[in-house]
């Protein structure tokens, strides 16, 4: 994985750059979200229904629940890792061939039927890696995007985080509902689930292919000095890390609130038809990916603190409200949720800057993965859950103010952030 000369001396393309970048990181959040639209047909021929065996519940449980979100930690840590020690592309084309093999291993998965126990294993191992893969692109994409920045476009290209994770987000929508509108449930349940898996597979490819022409971003002095320890991030940088899952906190709640479960809470607590709540949700993405570019703008030129308070400001105060006001209406599911998109523009767009502006670059890519990726295990991948218990306990009023209150203790961060998008980044 070491780099050519003549990719150190090559000069830089921003918009290739950008393009290694993004295309990558759609592929990932494709792979990753595939899943998630997938999951009743996997379940139905990896976990049989009634079985006896006990294991094969509690492995489905693991897989479904737990297995992804909580290996993102450990990917941005060792991921992170790679790329402050061998390099930022290096670590992405490790994330991206990572990413390729366990969605093929989820096509490929034997069914219950077929395999027995085995079927379940093979479907636990793919999601554990693809847990590594999204915790370790974050860590290595966020610092390549930032350090390929011209200046005062830290932001502008910090907003293509999630330009590119909201475009692999819809492709993979836009696909499983093809193969669902167009297949007998017969064929769905026999092939046409695997369909999305493969074909992730080869847009990794793409994605591989695409990142070998970046150029690397990791400086000369960096390449020539010590490489630094596995957890040296979190040993020399504690306040840092801290300030990592301060930043975060409200923000993942309210990104998976928004993105995520809003359709699913539409319809259990104000009846909203399943469907108008899917539509609702993919317009509202399509908005939200638009408005990423704009944010980035804004915070290069008015500064990155204004934008962070507008988020957690704005949803600390606003989460209740809006969240009381859904009801059986889709222009209200619609106008409810582009509300939040906007308000959340405010920390996403930035999120990948203000993260590598933290850091010092011989710990960058480690320092932002880990802290990031634990806290959004911890607040953003329980969102659905959380959500669920307060409605089962009889309290789903309460979970508007578990979103207003994380927001509001970030915007205490946010108060107190060093402004840095005026300075010149540390490399």
């Amino acid at each position: 994985m070491t780099e050519t000369i003549a990719t150190k001396t090559r000069p830089a393309r921003p918009l290739r750059q950008l393009l290694a970048a993004s295309v990558g990181n759609a592929v990932e959040w494709y792979d990753w979200y595939a899943y998630t639209f997938l999951a009743t047909y996997i379940a139905d021929q990896v976990f049989p229904k009634g079985a006896d065996n006990s294991l094969v519940p509690l492995l489905s449980t693991f897989a479904v629940f737990a297995v992804g979100f909580f290996m993102r930690p450990v990917g941005g840590l060792l991921m992170g890792a790679i790329a402050d020690r061998r390099g930022r592309r290096a670590a992405l084309t490790v994330t991206i061939l990572l990413m390729g093999g366990s969605s093929l291993l989820v096509g490929l998965t034997p069914t219950y039927a077929a395999a027995g126990v085995l079927a379940p294993v093979v479907l636990v191992v793919a999601r554990l890696l693809q847990g590594l893969s999204v915790g370790g692109e974050f860590a290595a994409s966020t610092t390549f995007l930032v350090e390929s920045a011209g200046p005062g476009r830290r932001g502008l290209f910090s907003s293509f985080q999630y330009v590119s994770t909201t475009a692999g987000q819809l492709v993979a929508s836009g696909v499983a509902t093809v193969l669902v509108n167009t297949l007998s449930d017969e064929r769905m349940n026999g092939w046409g689930w695997r369909v999305p898996f493969v074909l992730g597979a080869v847009l990794s490819l793409v994605g591989f292919w695409i990142r070998q022409g970046a150029r690397e971003t990791r400086s000369e002095e960096q390449r020539q000095g010590p490489r630094p320890g596995l957890f040296e991030a979190l040993r020399r940088h504690p306040r840092e890390s801290l300030l990592i899952c301060g930043i975060t906190a409200g923000g993942t709640i309210a990104y998976y609130t928004w993105t995520s479960y809003l359709p699913t809470y539409a319809e259990l607590n104000a009846g909203i038809d399943k469907s108008d709540a899917l539509l609702a949700g993919t317009i509202s993405l399509a908005f939200f990916a638009l408005l990423q570019p704009l944010g980035g703008l804004l915070s290069d030129r008015f500064g990155r603190r204004p934008l962070l308070l507008f988020f957690g400001l704005g949803f600390a105060l606003l989460s209740v409200p809006l969240l009381h006001a859904l009801r059986d209406s889709f222009a209200v599911l619609l106008l409810v949720q582009c509300v939040g998109m906007i308000l959340l523009t405010g920390f996403t767009s930035i999120s990948a800057a203000v993260n590598a502006e933290i850091f010092p670059p011989r710990v960058r890519a480690a320092g932002i993965g880990f802290p990031y990726s634990l806290t959004v295990a911890l607040f953003g991948g329980t969102a659905p859950y959380v959500g669920t218990l307060f409605k089962d306990l009889g309290h789903s009023g309460l979970f508007p103010w578990y979103v207003a209150v994380l927001c509001l203790l970030s915007s205490a961060v946010y108060l107190r952030l060093p402004e840095t998008a005026h300075r010149e980044l540390r490399r």
